[in-house]
């Protein structure tokens, strides 16, 4: 240990003194529900977990990390596969309690603190008929979606989470605060909108939010194939994304249909090929923009029905909660292929557990027309963020999952387009983050090298600054 480091009892007692949150320590009753994350496989012992009150909280939790040479997390909701919100021996900023909104919606815009979920922003923007581009899961926190780009229901129609980012509030690594914007630090906030927690302590965002469907009302929900019949669905699915209007969405995935309500008891276990469909248009023009896909093929269950968005966005938290085992896998695929398609049947026919599951999302439509170099998020081709989950409540059975989902993913990654989505990614190492950024690598180094020379935020998907 250097002379300028700490050890833990040092983090604990010196910096318990200067903030106004609380900071919690191993021998803290709470020190073990606090240091907890979304995956139930991630068990790592920080040093402390700072709970931050305010961005002053921040300021003295980063500036004390960096005088001690002490390895920093942060936490926003805690919801990465990889776990990098928590790391042993480290300080963790913690936002858990940092969780308001604030809706104009004159300016239809939504200030969200870092600690948020999307649930919180949906259900502020809801009051107003306005969505904000969002993921798929309500419970998945707002910092770490977006600062990695933010793929969702409403992709096709508004873009990537980080197309509707208008600012965002920075603690840097030297301890100063900044708002990025595109007239303020515009080199950070490029590099904020997709290149993860490079660069700073995001502590508060601004989006655009806008009108969706009739009155915040959408047209969503499943419509599930027998997986005998996936390869033919995947066929269809392929072409008719690219000819369907921006405002209908719909990712498709192989899965295992819950055994519980809504869905009818003969379905219950069975291995399905499902598409799960967002209409955000006029009301008036949907049974014309729905036809195509109501009409395709011999669905076991079509559940497409008019519901508030953040019904649908909060539809599948229930099957997913905090604490299960996980083990993901990643990759972008700029088109699907016959071959990726026979791989998709054969991994879908031996799903390992009832919530293991692979799913497909188009980055096509409005976010295909933003141009590769605009943020930091590079795969602006069209095609599909895919994502490849084993999940299973039992940590006996982590190994079979991860096993299942390794050999999917080395089965399908010839037919990608070499990089996967980073808020998707384990801890993969190097060269799988440089394929995520392709020719936005090198710019998003020397944004690094400009705001963390250092490298004090290191513990994410890492860009170095050498």
């Amino acid at each position: 240990m250097s002379p300028n480091e700490a050890t833990p009892d040092a983090v604990i007692s010196e910096l318990r003194q200067t903030l106004r949150g609380p900071l919690i320590g191993p021998d803290d009753t709470d020190y073990d529900e606090v240091r907890k994350v979304y995956n139930g496989a991630i068990d790592r012992h920080p040093a402390a977990v700072a709970c931050v009150a305010d961005v002053a909280d921040v300021i003295t939790a980063v500036n004390f990390a960096r005088r001690h040479q002490i390895p920093l997390a942060v936490r926003g909701a805690g919801h990465h596969g990889a776990g990098f919100s928590v790391w042993d021996d480290s300080l963790v900023i913690d936002f858990r309690t940092q969780r308001s909104t604030n809706v104009d919606p004159t300016a239809r815009t939504v200030r969200v603190d870092a600690g948020c979920t999307w649930g919180d922003v949906d259900h502020a923007n809801g009051a107003f008929g306005l969505a904000t581009p969002s993921g798929f899961v309500s419970t998945t926190g707002v910092a770490g979606l977006t600062l990695g780009g933010g793929t969702g229901y409403l992709t096709r129609h508004l873009g990537l989470t980080v197309d509707n980012l208008l600012s965002a509030d920075v603690v840097l690594a030297d301890g100063s605060f900044v708002t990025a914007s595109a007239e303020s630090h515009p080199d950070l906030f490029w590099a904020l909108r997709g290149g993860g927690g490079n660069f700073g302590v995001v502590t508060s965002f601004t989006f655009r939010s806008h009108p969706v469907g009739e009155a915040g009302e959408v047209i969503g929900g499943p419509i599930l194939y027998d997986i005998a019949d996936a390869e033919e669905v995947f066929k269809w699915y392929r072409e008719l994304i690219p000819t369907l209007p921006d405002d209908l969405n719909g990712w498709i995935g192989v899965l295992e249909v819950p055994g519980g309500p809504p869905f009818p008891e003969e379905l219950w276990g069975r291995k399905v090929c499902g598409i799960v469909w967002c209409y955000s248009g006029s009301h008036d023009k949907a049974d014309q923009v729905l036809a195509p896909i109501r009409d395709f093929g011999s669905p076991l269950l079509s559940g497409v029905a008019p519901m508030p968005f953040p019904v649908l966005q909060s539809a599948f938290d229930g099957l997913l909660p905090k604490g299960l085992q996980w083990y993901w896998k990643a990759d972008i695929f700029e088109e699907i292929t016959d071959t990726a398609i026979g791989y998709h049947r054969q991994y879908g026919e031996s799903l390992p557990s009832s919530l293991s599951t692979m799913h497909l999302y188009p980055i096509s439509g409005a976010a295909e027309r933003v141009a590769t170099d605009a943020t930091a998020f590079a795969y602006r081709n069209g095609g599909w963020n895919g994502v490849i989950a084993g999940i299973d409540p039992d940590p006996a059975n982590l190994g079979k999952i991860t096993e299942w989902a390794k050999n999917y993913w080395e089965d399908l990654h010839p037919t990608s387009a070499g990089g996967g989505y980073v808020n998707m990614m384990m801890d993969e190492g190097h060269e799988r983050v440089q394929a995520a950024y392709r020719g936005n690598y090198d710019r998003l180094v020397e944004v690094k090298r400009k705001y963390d020379p250092n490298n004090l935020f290191r513990i994410n998907q890492n860009i170095v600054p050498a």
